[in-house]
């Protein structure tokens, strides 16, 4: 029965890999331009880390890590004379 858990754990972990890559891959500034693609990106990497926060793979919490980041506003260096 343990052995069984394990493995249906390791399948999560694997599928939450796959699906942090992916909508790390869209939260690309190429990719999410309007507000609604940005409001969607929220929700999906909010989603994810839901999911994320019970996992003990290292892989899913540094691409929950990685997408929270996604999230942060883009600051940019002004320079001024």
């Amino acid at each position: 029965m343990i052995e069984q858990i394990a493995k249906i754990d390791k399948a999560l972990d694997e599928l939450l890999v796959g699906l942090g890559q992916m909508v790390l891959r869209l939260s690309s500034p190429h990719v999410t331009r309007t507000r609604e693609e940005r409001e969607a990106l929220a929700r999906s990497v909010n989603q994810f880390s839901t999911c994320a926060a019970r996992s003990s793979d290292p892989r899913v919490l540094k691409l929950a890590d990685d997408l929270q980041n996604t999230l942060k506003p883009r600051l940019r260096l002004v320079a001024s004379r």
